[in-house]
């Protein structure tokens, strides 16, 4: 008995996610094709209250739950980020400009010894 009640369920939970799919379908929909007869305020209130129950919906199946889990794991790792500092930022960002600028000149001197090599190899070199 208990696998038949997992399994149904799961069929409300795809019920659900389907209704909260043509509840934010209907709301996008509703928000484009009503632009003649509405103003955008009220085209806007529907948009939002179609999305709003869309999430409401889906926040109630295992999906929903899930993401909500992620979210809030995610929530707790950003508190733990150190940042750098501006002054940090300042130096790396230092580092690396000066940095791309010597790669830009060492590339610029093998791109110009390649090109006199190949220049010499075809014989357009002293003319």
């Amino acid at each position: 008995m208990e696998f038949q009640s997992e399994e149904t369920g799961s069929r409300y939970e795809g019920l659900s996610l389907v209704a909260a799919s043509i509840l934010l379908i209907g709301g996008l929909v509703a928000f484009y094709s009503l632009d003649g007869q509405l103003s955008k305020l009220p085209r806007l209130a529907i948009l939002l209250a179609g999305t709003g129950a869309a999430a409401a919906l889906t926040a109630r199946t295992a999906f929903g739950t899930g993401i909500w889990a992620y979210l809030q794991g995610a929530r707790v790792e950003m508190r733990k980020v150190v940042w750098p500092t501006r002054q940090e930022s300042v130096q790396t960002t230092l580092v690396i400009a000066v940095f791309v600028v010597i790669v830009a000149a060492f590339m610029s001197l093998v791109d110009w010894g390649l090109s006199h090599v190949v220049q010499l190899l075809i014989g357009k070199g002293n003319g």
